[in-house]
C-alpha cells in the first residue's frame, strides 16, 4: 500500500515538472514576439527603419553637423559564429548616406543560417535612423569556415534632435533553425519581426553609388 501511494506520489511529481518544462520551453518561443510588441508600443530598444535609394537621395544634408555613430554586435550562443563591426565607429553628415561593414565567420562544422536583428540607442534616434541596404533583411548562410564582410548602407536623418550627438547601433545574430542551435548550446530564436523581404527594396538598395567610409 505505501509503495503504492510513494509510486503515485513520484508520478505526480514527474507529470509536473513536465508541465514546468513545457511551460519554459513555451516562454522561450513566446520571449520574441513579446520582445517586438514592447517595442512596437514603447519604443524600447529602438527598432531602426528602412528606405529607398531615392528618399535617401531627396534627404536634406546638414553638413554643419556631425554625429558619432557607434557600432556593435553579438550572437546568440547557438549560433557558431565570429561575428564583429569592421569599425567600431565614426563621424556621419546628417542626410549622406554612409556604409560601414561587418564581419561574420562560421566556426562550426556545418552550414548554418543565422538572422541578424538591429536596434538602435538612444531610442529617440531610432525613427532617424534609417537603412537602405543591410544583411538585416534576410537570412544569412555560412558554410563552415566560411567568412563574410557584410555592408549596411544608412543614413542619419537631419531633422535629428540637436541633443543627440551619438548613436549605437547594435545586432544580434540568432541560429534559425531549432535542432541546430541547440547542438551549439542555445535555442533557436527566429525573430520575424521587420524583417520580412520586400524585393523593390533589395532592388533600391543595389543601385546605391559607391560610398567612401568618413
Amino acid at each position: 500500500m505505501t509503495s503504492d501511494k510513494t509510486q503515485k506520489a513520484n508520478n505526480r511529481t514527474l507529470a509536473i515538472l513536465a508541465t514546468v518544462a513545457l511551460l519554459m520551453f513555451g516562454f522561450g518561443y513566446a520571449l520574441v514576439p513579446l520582445y517586438d510588441l514592447i517595442c512596437d508600443v514603447t519604443g524600447l530598444n529602438g527598432k531602426t527603419g528602412r528606405t529607398d535609394v531615392a528618399s535617401a537621395e531627396a534627404q536634406n544634408v546638414d553638413a554643419t553637423r556631425r554625429v558619432k555613430v557607434e557600432f556593435t554586435g553579438h550572437t546568440d550562443s547557438g549560433l557558431p559564429w565570429d561575428f564583429r563591426p569592421l569599425v567600431k565607429k565614426m563621424e556621419v553628415t546628417p542626410g549622406k548616406l554612409t556604409l560601414v561593414k561587418y564581419y561574420a565567420r562560421n566556426t562550426g562544422a556545418e552550414a548554418i543560417t543565422g538572422q541578424a536583428v538591429p536596434s538602435v540607442a538612444p531610442n529617440k534616434a531610432a525613427t532617424y535612423f534609417k537603412k537602405v541596404e543591410c544583411f538585416c533583411f534576410s537570412e544569412q548562410t555560412l558554410q563552415p569556415g566560411e567568412e563574410k564582410e557584410m555592408p549596411v548602407r544608412f543614413i542619419v536623418d537631419a531633422r535629428l534632435a540637436q541633443e543627440v550627438d551619438t548613436i549605437t547601433l547594435s545586432y544580434a545574430f540568432f541560429n534559425t533553425d531549432k535542432v541546430s542551435a541547440r547542438k551549439y548550446g542555445g535555442k533557436e530564436m527566429a525573430p520575424n519581426h521587420e524583417h520580412d523581404h520586400h524585393a523593390k527594396a533589395h532592388e533600391a538598395s543595389s543601385d546605391v553609388p559607391p560610398i567612401n567610409n568618413m
